[in-house]
């Protein structure tokens, strides 16, 4: 029996989470790519342009597919399709499209009467055309993803000069313009078999200073009852309701205001630690419910009687990274403790003032907040990044 994974790089989703997870349940996984040559040479590859549902379906010939599924914001919506025209279990492609097009998003939400954000599509080499009582905004890709490119911006001089700035770079892109919404960012995971929608929980995301939007620190801290149901109706409204989805929102006078969805688990290795804080195989049951087991059959816990903190080690500046520890995992007391590099020793590259920043990425969890942010703490202390100009 043949899993089938659309994917363009290599990421540890894949990597240490999907096949792995695809191996334990006895399954034979191929990573349909358009960059083979990226991938280890341990993993089955096939070339494949997977951002062509026909060319995916055509991929999966040689060997009945019984799951087809991506982890990937690019290819939710071809390989949804790929899967409906196979007759796999897979989500829905017009829900995986809204997901993408954060301007589609927000007018369905609004059309279900849910919430109103004010937002503005600027074309590719459009002037963007702002009223000032939008500002503060927020302008970004309107199909981009990792905090990429997003900038909060004050008025529409700064509006401008951000719009060339990001042309400059991707001339192509197609942007969004919409009004900051202040609060506490916080995200909400959830697992669906398309019928019945269950919450895994959610995390508290400390960001890094304006105008850009790094993700620098991230607390387990589920939703209260009253925000999964206004989360739940605004993903009733995207219509969301199969596999893994990851949204992130905040509250404003306890009313939920969507940021984003992205069709897909929560990443920079949050999935694999959301899998160790919630002592489940969370990729083995991603890929069960593609194989079409309903959500009932996952050993879901109701509650998590522990605390994690995540931490990212991002660049401060561009250039080199010349010395970096290595993996580690430790037990500090009650603490398991974490690093994972996210940015070999030896490579050069330019800071963003995004997640592309990230050079390592360490995590705790244990019995208390006070606990896990003392050993994570004096984790941190031992370590050393250093990057040469």
């Amino acid at each position: 029996m043949r899993l089938y994974l659309t994917a363009l790089n290599p990421t540890d989703a894949v990597l240490d989470g999907f096949l792995p997870a695809a191996a334990a349940l006895g399954l034979s996984a191929t990573v349909l790519t358009d960059r083979p040559t990226e991938w280890p040479a341990e993993v089955r590859v096939a070339r494949c342009a997977v951002r062509d549902p026909a060319a995916v379906v055509a991929a999966t010939a040689p060997t009945r597919a019984v799951a087809l599924l991506s982890n990937s914001d690019h290819l939710q919506e071809a390989t949804a399709i790929a899967a409906r025209k196979l007759g796999l279990p897979g989500k829905d492609p017009d829900a995986a499209r809204l997901c993408k097009d954060k301007a589609a998003a927000r007018r369905a939400i609004a059309a279900a009467g849910l919430d109103l954000v004010r937002t503005a599509t600027v074309d590719p080499g459009a002037a963007p055309e702002v009223p000032n009582a939008m500002f503060p905004a927020v302008v970004k890709p309107r199909e981009g993803v990792a905090s990429e490119d997003a900038y909060l911006v004050a008025d529409h001089a700064e509006l401008v000069a951000r719009v060339a700035d990001i042309r400059g770079r991707r001339p192509g892109v197609a942007l969004v313009v919409e009004e900051y919404l202040d609060g506490e960012l916080r995200t909400f995971e959830t697992l669906g078999d398309g019928t019945e929608l269950a919450s895994l929980g959610g995390w508290r995301t400390g960001l890094g200073p304006p105008p850009t939007f790094t993700e620098e620190s991230l607390a387990w801290s589920p939703p209260a009852e009253q925000a999964r149901t206004q989360l739940r109706a605004r993903l009733d409204a995207l219509g969301v309701g199969f596999g893994a989805c990851h949204t992130e929102y905040v509250l404003s006078d306890g009313r939920v205001r969507l940021i984003e969805v992205n069709y897909r688990l929560i990443g920079d290795r949050m999935d694999l630690i959301l899998a160790e804080l919630l002592g489940v195989p969370l990729f083995e049951h991603v890929i069960r419910l593609h194989l079409g087991e309903p959500l009932a059959a996952l050993r879901l816990p109701t509650t998590v009687d522990r605390y994690a903190q995540v931490e990212y080690v991002c660049a401060n500046r561009s250039g080199r990274l010349v010395a970096a520890p290595g993996p580690l995992d430790t037990v500090h007391g009650d603490v398991r403790l974490g690093c994972r590099p996210l940015r070999e020793v030896g490579r050069t590259a330019e800071y963003t003032g995004t997640n592309r920043d990230y050079l390592a990425v360490l995590h705790g969890i244990g019995p208390d907040e006070r606990t896990v942010r003392q050993s994570l703490a004096a984790l941190r202390s031992d370590l050393e990044w250093i990057i040469v100009e």
